[in-house]
């Protein structure tokens, strides 16, 4: 298997709020820059040498960074509670059906050395329940 894969960045700002206990210092309005790394894995088609053509990612990529940044990530339904995970989950949902190869998505906040990493929807492996009362 190979991967490729493509970075973009973005800034805005959040709060956790009522997320968060009293004083916490995510409660209060603030932002950072945040980097997303996507990666996909795949076999490079054999007529073109490629995985993905990068151009196509970038423009499968655009929307969601133009969504993103300089914004209030509260305000964009899905991001209503604005975690790194949420927010991983949130790029990971919305790229996947234009990229079906994607292996992926790493967002980092700032210079801290802090991150998430989502390599699928939980929901979608989630075991479907049966049984009385399901």
């Amino acid at each position: 298997m190979i991967e490729i894969f493509k970075e973009f960045a973005f800034d805005a700002a959040h709060q956790l709020g009522a997320n968060v206990e009293p004083g916490h210092p995510y409660a209060r309005l603030h932002g950072h820059s945040f980097t997303v790394r996507v990666q996909l894995r795949g076999a490079p088609d054999p007529a073109t040498g490629w995985i993905m053509d990068f151009a196509e990612l970038e423009a499968a990529i655009w929307p969601l960074r133009d969504a993103l940044d300089h914004r209030y990530l509260n305000e964009i339904e899905g991001l209503e509670r604005p975690t790194l995970e949420t927010l991983a989950l949130w790029i990971w949902r919305r790229l996947k059906p234009a990229v079906p190869t994607l292996h992926r998505v790493l967002v980092r906040r700032g210079s801290g050395g802090e991150g998430c990493i989502c390599e699928g929807d939980p929901a979608e492996s989630a075991p479907a329940e049966s049984g009385p009362g399901a």
